[in-house]
């Protein structure tokens, strides 16, 4: 299977990529890659340490000839987003990813890719073990946890890099260069409630959302892709009022930074309204798909008959939680008025849980504005503070703004277009990238953002375009060789 993989052009990133991609690196559980890309460094003889947080920085001299060219940093993060298919058996803690070519993709089989940003690892991999290819002097940093906090990024102290250019290998439109990006706060809500034991006259069923797309939190919030979350909360919304319907679970999304794809509740319905609660459930599924047949036409909500949960939820607690759910903002807050296009604030209800007395409700909060953030993070807060929740705030990390003076984004701009005949799109996007963090420590370095075409990043529908880091590896290339004098 990796055989494939590894005859592709460019070999020496292909080759990389299918070692990397070998390697378990689930984010918080970067173990492994981090032993992985030490031994890397080390085995080349080259200067390698792994800091406090676990970063990997690896130096390479500069080759003849570029000895007095700026030190470039060239950064991409260990890390991937571990999602699968609920019918896929995968354990993303000991298994390598298993991927395949179909057409111009590469893919995986039932789980995220790791293209992002893996793609990125795997280029500087190639350019630190190769002899041919003229660089300046090297200072490769690999992060860990970009995907779920950014830590590795917040913990790199100053004084660790000399480098004076910074090229993040974190963005998925190959026609882009990136300037900035988002910041984040995630914002989390729990409270407790009474269980009580669920009486004899109600039966028990399961409702399912499910095949929905699922992508990115940032870079696809906008796009109308639906959330299985909210999608959910409506099929249960006045429910106690037609059917009786009570509350004993619900267990909804997984990742922070990913559009919910699944949702499921566990509930029990007064045994007597049976027919009209299926007659009601299939009048929602036609209606909801109906609505999402552009964007989700895989999407299904499946009703299932099971044996009846033993306990439900308080009754007060479950009319204030759908209503919560219903009223906080999922999707874009607010569209730049700077840049157009440009999604400036936005909130992904990425996690519900609801079991054992205990509700967790996880949000992510990006805006590359800060008074912004800080605004819908308080709408979100106020909102299921209603509803008696708890809120707090934490992983706060900021964004990166526009430098549109760079000196390696005129270098970059004027080689994309001798290369390709047309000029890059320079652009700010909505996702969080490690450059704002990055730069609260190395406020002098010049950074800038770009990568290969990758599609659905942080779902299982991932997919790298094989033609497009073919694109990609020829511009890094010769992005190196015209890196200006110090």
């Amino acid at each position: 299977m990796n055989t494939e993989i590894r005859q592709l052009q460019p070999t020496q990133l292909w080759n990389k990529f299918a070692d990397l991609n070998a390697v378990p690196r689930p984010s918080k559980k970067e173990e492994c890659v981090i032993a992985f890309m030490k031994a890397f460094g080390e085995n080349l003889g080259l200067e390698t340490l792994v800091d406090e947080v676990g970063n990997v920085i690896i130096k390479k001299p500069a080759t003849k000839g570029m000895e007095d060219r700026t030190t470039v940093v060239m950064q991409s993060h260990l890390d991937m987003v571990h999602q699968k298919n609920n019918d896929t058996e995968f354990d993303f803690n000991t298994q390598g990813i298993e991927m395949y070519i179909e057409g111009d993709w590469v893919k995986a089989r039932g789980t995220t890719l790791g293209a992002d940003n893996g793609l990125g690892v795997a280029t500087i991999m190639a350019i630190l073990e190769s002899e041919d290819i003229p660089h300046p002097a090297i200072e490769a940093l690999f992060t860990i946890d970009e995907e779920t906090g950014m830590t590795g990024a917040m913990g790199l102290k100053g004084g660790l890099l000399t480098g004076g250019i910074l090229l993040n290998l974190d963005t998925e439109e190959d026609d882009e260069i990136g300037v900035g990006c988002a910041g984040g706060i995630d914002v989390t809500a729990t409270r407790t409630y009474t269980e009580e034991e669920t009486p004899e006259f109600k039966i028990g069923y399961k409702i399912e959302v499910k095949g929905l797309q699922g992508g990115h939190s940032g870079m696809q919030i906008h796009e109308g892709l639906g959330n299985a979350n909210k999608i959910l909360n409506r099929v249960l919304f006045d429910g106690f009022e037609n059917f009786g319907l009570r509350i004993s679970e619900i267990d909804g999304g997984s990742l922070r930074n990913a559009i919910p794809r699944e949702s499921k509740a566990i509930v029990a319905i007064d045994a007597i309204h049976e027919d009209d609660f299926l007659l009601e459930m299939k009048a929602h599924e036609k209606r909801i798909k109906k609505e999402f047949k552009t964007m989700e036409p895989h999407l299904q909500i499946v009703v299932s008959k099971i044996e009846t949960p033993k306990t439900i939820m308080d009754l007060g607690v479950q009319e204030g939680l759908t209503r919560a759910l219903y009223a906080a903002l999922n999707g874009v807050y607010r569209m730049s008025a700077d840049i157009p296009g440009l999604v400036e604030t936005s909130n992904n209800i990425a996690r519900v849980v609801v079991k054992d007395g205990n509700i967790h409700i996880g949000c992510l909060t990006r805006s590359s504005v800060e008074s912004s953030k800080t605004d819908l993070a308080n709408t979100l807060q106020a909102t299921f503070e209603l509803t008696g929740c708890k809120v707090e705030f934490s992983g706060n990390y900021p964004g990166w703004t526009p430098n549109m003076d760079s000196e390696i984004l005129k270098i970059m701009t004027k080689i994309y277009q001798d290369l390709n005949g047309e000029k890059p799109h320079v652009a700010a996007c909505h996702a969080g990238l490690e450059c704002g963090i990055l730069g609260q420590n190395y406020p002098e370095m010049d950074m800038i953002s770009f990568g290969p075409n990758i599609k659905g990043a942080h779902s299982p529908d991932e997919r790298a375009q094989i033609s497009s880091v073919q694109k990609f590896w020829k511009f890094v290339l010769e992005i190196l060789k015209q890196i200006p004098k110090r």
